[in-house]
Order: structure tokens, then sequence, then C-alpha cells
């Protein structure tokens, strides 16, 4: 099987892509990443050295590029998408763009060339809050940020194209991911780098909001198994198993990084900030074998050592990510 997979040099992607390489049954992997702020060819390290990795540099809105691709491939897996939340406050129209008019632009690929599979990796923020239980697959859609109104709007033309045309599309919705080498954007590796340098970190509220904390790999299992078993047409929630509100998350990171609460302040709560999300993975466990492998001390503690020992990985990304979102936050403030 050749697998083309969007966003294969983001976080996600790149440990799929590396987990992706040594089974037999895979060929041709071609990875198509068009580089953004988050997106970097070092991700990819070590999977370089596979002859069976190609990598393109492009845009999931390029047509011509994508259906030249698309045609030489048996599966896509689709990653590439605008992921921040912040972000998605002051460039909607940059997440409307790359998560759901790129995601058709694959559809319309894998329509014309008859793919074989298609997954398209989606979040659990689609379900909107849940001030208890939790969501089910058939669970309504209630975003609340533009980032998951995008993503949410993409999982339903990605579905659409099955009940219309055939695509064998299988949608999966993740859980907060962390693991080495994320862009220090997200909570953990900006809690962690902060602290690592010796500089204070910011709690929105009183830490009260709860979040499922699901390491990379184990994500990156679940989608190969949606990949090689999905049934077309459905949707897999993938979670962890370990929610913790994010003063608890806070707590565990001063630990392993050796802080103390000294070095957290309190700041007032972002808009739309949903108290709690929480996602029922039983249909994943139970049709596809899926089973979550890493322990959340363990897999912190493993984290927290990476960015310790690779501060020229994440040192450059944190002072870029910070001015690229002070000048997006001036444009849109100016304009």
């Amino acid at each position: 099987m050749d697998v083309l997979v969007t966003g294969g040099a983001g976080f996600i992607g790149s440990h799929f892509v590396k987990r992706l390489l040594p089974a037999d049954d895979i060929g041709q992997v071609t990875v198509l990443d068009a580089l953004t702020y988050a997106g970097h060819i070092q991700n990819l390290g070590e999977a370089f050295l596979s002859p069976k990795l190609t990598f393109v540099e492009g845009n999931i809105l390029d047509r011509p590029l994508v259906d030249q691709l698309v045609q030489r491939h048996d599966a896509v897996v689709h990653f590439a998408a605008e992921s921040h939340v912040d972000r998605s406050f002051y460039a909607a129209g940059a997440f409307l763009a790359t998560n759901v008019i790129g995601t058709q632009t694959l559809l319309d690929a894998a329509q014309r060339h008859s793919v074989d599979r298609f997954v398209h990796v989606s979040t659990d923020e689609v379900y909107g809050p849940l001030l208890t239980g939790s969501a089910t697959e058939d669970a309504p859609l209630r975003p609340s940020v533009p980032y998951a109104a995008s993503k949410a709007a993409s999982d339903l033309i990605a579905l659409s194209y099955w009940q219309t045309s055939g695509v064998p599309v299988c949608v999966t919705r993740s859980s907060n991911n962390y693991g080495p080498h994320q862009h220090p954007e997200k909570i953990i590796p900006l809690f962690v780098t902060r602290l690592l340098k010796g500089e204070p970190v910011t709690l929105h509220g009183q830490g009260q909001h709860v979040r499922n904390w699901l390491h990379v790999a184990d994500h990156c299992a679940g989608v190969e198994l949606a990949l090689r078993y999905g049934t077309p047409g459905e949707v897999y929630n993938l979670g962890g198993g370990t929610d913790l509100t994010s003063r608890e998350l806070t707590s565990m990171l001063l630990e392993a990084c050796g802080a103390t609460w000294e070095a957290v302040t309190y700041i007032p709560d972002r808009p739309a900030n949903d108290l709690r999300y929480s996602m029922d993975c039983s249909k994943a466990m139970q049709t596809l074998g899926y089973r979550p492998q890493h322990d959340l001390e363990e897999g912190l503690a493993q984290t927290v050592e990476w960015y310790r020992t690779n501060p020229d990985r994440w040192a450059p990304l944190l002072r870029k990510a910070a001015t690229q979102l002070e000048l997006a936050a001036t444009a849109v403030l100016e304009g």
C-alpha cells in the first residue's frame, strides 16, 4: 500500500510517518507539507534514511499538485490543518481555507482516482463543551471557536463524500496530544520550555478546564488501525483515558521540571475557553482493538527530557511563534 500523508512534517504527522515506514506491507510513503510555522523537516529526522519516504513541499490547496500526488497512492491520511485555537481568533480565514477547502481539494482528488482508503484526522473539540458525560461518535457537533468549527465542517465534508460518491472515508477524533517535538505554542511544550528557562507560566481562570491527554504514539496507533481496519463512513474517537484539569496538569509539569507554584500566575480566562471535553472511546476499542499504552506520568517525564536535551529544536520556534502571534493580533487590531 502506497500512502500519501498530508501534514507529515508536523508534530503528529511525523510520528505517524515514522510508525508507518517499517511495516512490510507499506510501499511508498509520500509526505505533503507546506512547512508553515508548525511543520519542520527536522521532525521527520531518521525517517529520511528509508528509501520508502518521499517528501514534497506544497500546500493542500494546490489542486494540480494534490491531484498528481493522490493519483499515485492507494491511501490518503490527512493530518494537514491549522490547529491553534488562539490563532483562529485572529486569522479565521486561513483556518477555513486550509481545514475546509483543503480537505475538499483532497477529497475531490480521492474521488477522481478511486483511492482505497482515506483517513481524515480530527479533534474532540468539534463536540464542544460537555459539563457531564462523554460524547459518542454520533453526538451533535457543537464547536465554540473558529478552529473547532473549521474542523467540524471538514468532518462533515469528508463524510459527505462517502455518502454521495463512495469515497472510503474514515474520520478519527482525538483528545489533546503530547510528546516529543510538539510546537511550543501548545500548553505542555509551552509550559515545559518556559519552566526549563526559569520563566513563569500562566493559567487561565483558576486552572479548572478539563482535557483528556493522549500520547502522540497512541494517537498514531489509533490512526493506523483506522487506516487498516476502519469501516468507510464511520467515525472513531481516540482518547487517552487520563482527564486532568489544567491546574492538575501544571502541577505534574512543575514537578517534572523541578519548579514550584511560585512560577505560576493566574490570568483572566480567554474567550470561549470550553470548560470540559470528554469522549467515549469504546467504539474504537471494540471494533479496532484500540488500546492506549502510555502512562501519562511516564510519558510526560519522557517528553520533558526531550525538551531538556534538545533546546536547539525548540528555542528558535518559541521566539518565532510569539512574534508571529503578536504580528497577527496587531494586524487585526489595526485593520
